[in-house]
């Protein structure tokens, strides 16, 4: 079984228009999607996390014409649960998940430019299916891809082999330590690289698990 960690990015019209109200309204972030399923019917229910004023969040929801029914906790970080006539685009995607039984292990990471990070899961044959058939209004960039361990961290299972390489070396010289034990040189010497090639590997690590602590 494998997987494959993508980011899916949308034109100027978004995902849907729901997903395209709360990525463009200030006070409220759309952190991530926990669940999300096509019904017979052709709608389809989100779980959606969120942080910021949900109150306002509620009226961007209630005022979108898409939007079956929306209900959004109280307090400054809660969940949405919404209820939407599926889009082309949402129906698609989903479709293409069913037609090659390709399972998505959440959360699908919401990103700030309205593009979602989701990790899919199936035989290989299949998830490059399921890749090639995303609609081309979308764009889809490969961020990892390998054997999938539900027992690893999502974390982890976000980076690429050399990125595991690189951040295995820096933790065991003392990279995180404080005070720090270890330079990008040290670990360059370690893994057969550039010191400045360690640094930019370490930014995208850090980057990856950062935006995955804060989305959770």
């Amino acid at each position: 079984m494998r997987y494959a960690t993508v980011v899916i990015s949308p034109d100027g019209a978004g995902l849907h228009p729901a997903d395209r109200a709360l990525t463009e309204e200030p006070s409220a972030d759309r952190r991530s999607i926990n669940q999300v399923t096509l019904l017979d019917d052709g709608t389809a229910v989100m779980l959606y996390r969120l942080h910021g004023d949900l109150g306002r969040a509620q009226a961007v929801l209630d005022a979108c014409d898409e939007v079956l029914d929306a209900d959004v906790t109280d307090g400054a970080e809660g969940l949405a649960y919404i209820h939407i006539d599926a889009n082309d685009t949402v129906e698609a995607l989903l479709r293409i998940l069913q037609e090659n039984e390709i399972v998505i292990d959440p959360p699908i990471t919401c990103l700030p430019d309205g593009a979602v990070r989701v990790t899919l899961v199936g035989r290989s044959d299949a998830i490059r299916r399921a890749v090639d058939a995303v609609p081309d209004h979308l764009t889809i960039s490969l961020e990892s891809l390998g054997d999938y361990q539900p027992e690893s961290s999502h974390l982890v299972s976000r980076l690429t082999d050399r990125q595991r390489e690189i951040l295995e070396a820096a933790v065991e010289l003392g990279y995180y330590e404080v005070p720090r034990r270890a330079t990008h040189d040290e670990i360059a010497r370690v893994v057969g690289l550039s010191a400045g090639t360690v640094g930019e590997h370490l930014r995208k690590v850090e980057g990856k698990v950062l935006s995955t602590v804060v989305s959770e």
